[in-house]
C-alpha cells in the first residue's frame, strides 16, 4: 500500500475546500421578486442592499410595468441622469429594461426572455410586431412595381 506524497495530498485538500466553497455559493439565498399582484416595482442598491420602491399600482400585465420603467428611466435621464439600464419586478419576475429593449426573468442571474424590442425611434415594440411592419410594408420583400395605364412607356 502507497501513501499519498503531501503535496498531492495538499492539491486534494484545495480542491475539495474549492468545491465545497462552491457549493456553499450555490446554497446562499438568491433575491426573490416581491409577488404582490398589480404591483410595478423599480429595484435599487443603495450602499449595496437591494431595495424595491413601489412605481405603480394595479398593473394588469408585465409589459404595463415595464412601460411605466422605461417610462422612469426617460424621466430620470431627462433631469440629468445617467442611469441607462434599469432593473424592476412584478408578482415575482424581474424586468431589465436596457438599450436592447426589454427582457424578463425569473431570477437576477438566470436566463432572460427578450419581450420588447426598440423601434428605429427608440419606442418600445414586439419583435414580432416590428417584423411584420417591415414585411406589410414591402421593405423586405420585393416585387415589381405596378404599370399604371397611360403612364410612359405603356
Amino acid at each position: 500500500m502507497s501513501v499519498p506524497e503531501p503535496a498531492l495530498m495538499v492539491r486534494r485538500g484545495t480542491l475539495a475546500g474549492v468545491v465545497a466553497l462552491a457549493g456553499l455559493s450555490a446554497c446562499a439565498e438568491q433575491v426573490q421578486a416581491p409577488r404582490e399582484p398589480g404591483v410595478c416595482y423599480a429595484m435599487t442598491r443603495p450602499d449595496g442592499q437591494i431595495a424595491f420602491n413601489v412605481v405603480a399600482r394595479d398593473q394588469p400585465q408585465i409589459e404595463f410595468c415595464a412601460a411605466r420603467l422605461e417610462e422612469m428611466r426617460l424621466r430620470f435621464l431627462r433631469l440629468g441622469g445617467t442611469t441607462r439600464e434599469v432593473t424592476g419586478a412584478f408578482q415575482g419576475q424581474f424586468i431589465f429594461v436596457d438599450a436592447r429593449g426589454v427582457s424578463f426573468s425569473r431570477s437576477l442571474d438566470g436566463a432572460r426572455f427578450f419581450a420588447l424590442a426598440r423601434t428605429g425611434d427608440g419606442r418600445l415594440a414586439m419583435p414580432g410586431a416590428i417584423q411584420s411592419d417591415i414585411d406589410v410594408l414591402g421593405v423586405v420583400t420585393e416585387a415589381e412595381a405596378p404599370s399604371f395605364p397611360g403612364a410612359p412607356g405603356n
